[in-house]
């Protein structure tokens, strides 16, 4: 069962012509080959090594695993890293119990 706001947000979503990450409030991830990675809509850094980055997001973290990592920029809600990626995961988890 649905609560009313989100029936409301989901009208609104259609007639506004809102693109959908922003509506429903998801992280935009962009990976531009294996040397670069935007995120836009994310809540911080979690963890940072050389070969490991955890981001948080709403719901969960993105976890990007590789050599040589580093941050390109941070500003807002945008965060560029580069280096070589292995492998990007997207972890879905309840935000609550991350804290």
């Amino acid at each position: 069962m649905s609560s009313p706001f989100l029936k409301l947000r989901s009208g609104i979503e259609g007639k506004l012509d809102v693109p959908t990450d922003l509506a429903k409030d998801l992280p935009r991830i962009q990976i531009m080959g294996n040397e670069e990675i935007s995120i836009e809509n994310h809540e911080g850094i979690v963890g940072f090594e050389k070969d490991k980055v955890e981001v948080k997001i709403k719901k969960g973290k993105v976890i990007i695993n590789g050599v040589n990592l580093e941050i390109l920029f941070m500003g807002g809600e945008t965060l560029t890293i580069g280096g070589k990626f292995r492998s990007v995961v997207y972890e879905e988890g309840n935000k609550k119990n991350e804290d």
